[in-house]
């Protein structure tokens, strides 16, 4: 993927700019003989997706390289026609791996500016690359192939962060922190819990992205524009040259399907929403106010106006970015919803925001991996948050029910208790057991054991719980799935 993209990138730079296309018809337009009147300058610029879907290069001729061979196999190419073919397409596509590939105002998309070259370099042999094809099918075939190899891409990546993750809960697992609700303080867990808290959601992430993948690895190739292929091709021998599993059963579902690209989009949108909940954290937590960690200077920016100033650009960008990529899903989502059978030009408009919203993911994800690699964590700072707050209220309200109290009168005079201690400017740990004795005569002296953040934390061991015997084994099954 990496020498494909980079080769893209190279060969964009050779794109020919809007000013630089010709009003009159040029020679060789695939669909020119129907047409009398020249196409206008105006709708060449409008309608060229060349700017954008270039990347899909390495697929388009990967996915041409299997056609040949299926035309071939069904008798419509000699071996001869059908190796000077593939020996073309290889040659096309080391000029665009090279970045020697010239664009031609010709070229409508990335599909008819590899045929074109094709011809230019095998000549007319060239113009028998699309028998038996349709852009339709084609660019179906290629967004498949592209999203496959994607989401192979996004999984790793997801897999990295979440180990990242894990190794920080590892380094901090006897860390006390405030666990928040409606961002207030609630109780305490351990801060090793909550970097757990995101693997969990990376993992459901990565589960999404799985299913996306096997939903469209389905070879789509042989639909034609709509209704099938006149040519006796082997559906499934094309699908086996492309490591496709299954092929599509309905021609017109495969040209005009784009589930697949709705579904990553929507997957996508996921990731960056978790990505941009931490990055909300992570803003608040490197605040003064809160001090709780300090974000490594190469991931932030000064100002230039406030010499002090030390911004938490990264993690604010992520966060606007999430917005961009929910936009993405939206769009895609609106183009589809008045579309009829089968193919319409609409569906040009998937792949720019498709592309972006995958690109903005992955650079997201890269950059997160290392924030959260090289966060700085201050321990004193958090120890100090979890002992106040009145965060071991439930405690005391779970002993009286411990001792026969109905919950709603414990949590009643708890609630009591914490007013009481509010008014002497006292935490709950300050209370003395003839202080507690004075709300009700349930309390026993062992009631100050409750009233300490290591005990609160060891109590909460069932399955999910902060105790550390339940988050240290959780690490440890963590740590041997994500091995390697």
């Amino acid at each position: 993927m990496a020498r494909s993209k980079s080769g893209a990138t190279r060969a964009r730079k050779s794109a020919p700019s809007s000013r630089s296309t010709s009003r009159s018809l040029p020679k060789g337009k695939a669909w020119g003989g129907r047409f009398a009147e020249e196409t206008d300058r105006l709708v060449e610029q409008f309608t060229s997706s060349l700017a954008y879907d270039q990347r899909l290069y390495p697929y388009d001729i990967q996915g041409s390289i299997a056609h040949c061979h299926t035309l071939q196999r069904a008798g419509v190419f000699t071996a001869r026609e059908s190796a000077g073919l593939v020996r073309g397409l290889q040659a096309v596509k080391a000029e665009l791996d090279g970045g020697r590939f010239s664009f031609s105002p010709q070229d409508e998309d990335i599909h008819m500016a590899i045929e074109r070259r094709l011809t230019e370099l095998i000549g007319p042999l060239g113009g028998k690359l699309h028998t038996g094809r349709s852009r339709n099918d084609q660019v179906a075939l290629d967004l498949r192939l592209f999203l496959r190899d994607v989401l192979s891409t996004l999984m790793d990546q997801i897999q990295e962060f979440r180990r990242v993750l894990v190794g920080q809960a590892r380094a901090h697992l006897d860390v006390a922190m405030p666990g928040y609700t409606h961002l207030q303080r609630a109780q305490p867990v351990l801060l090793a819990h909550h970097f757990l808290a995101y693997v969990e959601m990376f993992e459901r992430d990565r589960g999404r992205l799985h299913d996306c993948r096997k939903r469209l690895n389905v070879m789509p190739l042989g639909s034609g524009a709509l209704a099938g292929s006149n040519y006796p091709v082997d559906r499934r021998y094309t699908a086996s040259l492309l490591d496709f599993p299954s092929v599509t059963q309905n021609s017109l579902d495969a040209v005009s399907d784009r589930d697949g690209v709705v579904e990553v989009l929507s997957a996508l949108s996921l990731v960056m929403m978790h990505l941009s909940r931490m990055s909300e954290e992570l803003i608040l937590w490197a605040s003064q106010e809160f001090r709780y960690v300090d974000l490594p200077d190469a991931f932030c920016t000064g100002s230039s106006m406030m010499p002090q100033k030390k911004n938490p650009d990264v993690p604010e960008l992520v966060r606007g970015k999430t917005g961009r990529v929910y936009g993405h899903l939206i769009g895609a989502l609106t183009i589809l919803k008045g579309l009829p059978l089968s193919y319409n030009r609409d569906l040009q408009e998937d792949k720019e925001a498709l592309f972006d919203a995958v690109d903005t993911t992955q650079q997201s994800l890269n950059l997160c991996t290392e924030l959260i690699r090289r966060l700085v964590v201050n321990q004193a700072v958090l120890a100090e948050a979890a002992e106040g707050g009145g965060m071991l209220a439930t405690e005391l309200a779970d002993y009286l029910v411990t001792k026969g109290v109905p919950f709603r009168e414990a949590h009643s005079i708890t609630g009591k208790i914490v007013r009481f201690s509010l008014e002497r400017h006292q935490s709950l740990q300050q209370l003395t057991w003839e202080d507690l004795r004075g709300f009700s005569t349930h309390f026993k002296r062992d009631v100050l054991d409750c009233l300490t953040v290591r005990g609160a934390i060891s109590r909460k061991s069932q399955i999910g719980g902060t105790a550390r015997r339940r988050v240290e084994a959780r690490i440890r099954e963590l740590e041997r799935a994500l091995k390697g």
